[in-house]
């Protein structure tokens, strides 16, 4: 399955240009929405994980980013095992950073998104900072919806938005 590229600008090549904070929701879960009552952030069989496509998805991700030689400086992930499954079968590598974490049913969203705006804020090209996170969370970042595995390319801007440069589904 190929990759369809939506949006205002070239997808790999704003990320070739570096600056970019690039948002990815994680890949495709077992059916559900959330996860199940009582689920415990230390026990990945007790939440909603990536389903088999999932991973496959996940490992598509990263070889269109090898295949692209596009660079990703720092890969940061929520600490649902969803997104750090699917940081680690995409790129290898992640490090759990708690402002990314889901917020669905919690009042913290307005904080950690502007502690993730604020921590963006001085990304300068060449780099390119990769995070795996939620969808509530990028639609707070960005104000758009996306599907599991998708991907947005953004770069920081003054507001309290990052404004969606691209987009890739996979």
């Amino acid at each position: 399955m190929g990759a369809a590229a939506q949006g205002s600008g070239d997808f790999w090549a704003l990320l070739r240009r570096g600056g970019c904070v690039v948002l990815m929701r994680h890949a495709l879960t077992e059916p559900g929405i959330g996860d199940p009552p009582g689920f415990r952030l230390d026990q990945c069989n007790t939440q909603r994980n990536l389903s088999e496509a999932g991973r496959e998805q996940a490992r598509r991700i990263g070889a269109a980013f090898t295949r692209e030689s596009v660079p990703i400086d720092e890969v940061r992930s929520s600490a649902w095992c969803r997104c750090t499954e699917t940081a680690e079968l995409a790129f290898g590598r992640h490090t759990v950073w708690a402002p990314i974490n889901s917020f669905f049913n919690d009042a913290t969203g307005p904080a950690q998104t502007l502690e993730v705006l604020r921590a963006v804020r001085g990304l300068a090209a060449p780099k390119n900072l990769m995070l795996v996170t939620h969808q509530v969370n990028i639609s707070a970042l960005t104000g758009a919806t996306l599907a599991m595995g998708e991907v947005f390319v953004t770069r920081p801007a003054a507001g309290d938005r990052l404004p969606v440069l691209a987009r890739q589904v996979f």
